[in-house]
């Protein structure tokens, strides 16, 4: 677990690189001449959005009778055949493991490097 990213080669070179040129101040007159940082507002997106959900979700829940078919799920359920939901456990778990597996896969430098050097 010892590789070094590309970030990290580039890190080492920059700091391995000449060192800073004088130039009468120059970049300072620059940065002190920038705009101040402005402070953005707060996004209220995230709490409309939470709040349109639970809107709907108690809409959805008067509408279908209070929950009803929550509970006729789980009788429906418990009348299935043990070994169909050993068989439904296990299928569930091979779908979420092999998208486990490729996220897991799509993340490495390796497979981005390939993607680069395709495109």
């Amino acid at each position: 677990m010892n590789e070094m990213t590309e970030e990290d080669v580039l890190d080492r070179q920059l700091l391995e690189a000449a060192p800073y040129i004088d130039d009468n101040g120059f970049a300072a007159r620059v940065v002190s001449r920038l705009p101040a940082v402005q402070r953005q507002r707060r996004s209220m997106r995230g709490i409309i959005l939470v709040g349109i959900t639970a809107l709907g979700s108690a809409i959805a829940y008067t509408l279908s009778g209070g929950g009803r078919f929550v509970n006729e799920g789980i009788v429906r359920l418990s009348n299935f055949p043990i070994w169909l939901l050993f068989v439904f456990a296990f299928g569930s778990g091979l779908v979420v493991g092999a998208c486990a597996v490729i996220v897991a896969i799509r993340k490495t430098p390796e497979v981005r490097n390939l993607r680069r050097l395709q495109s």
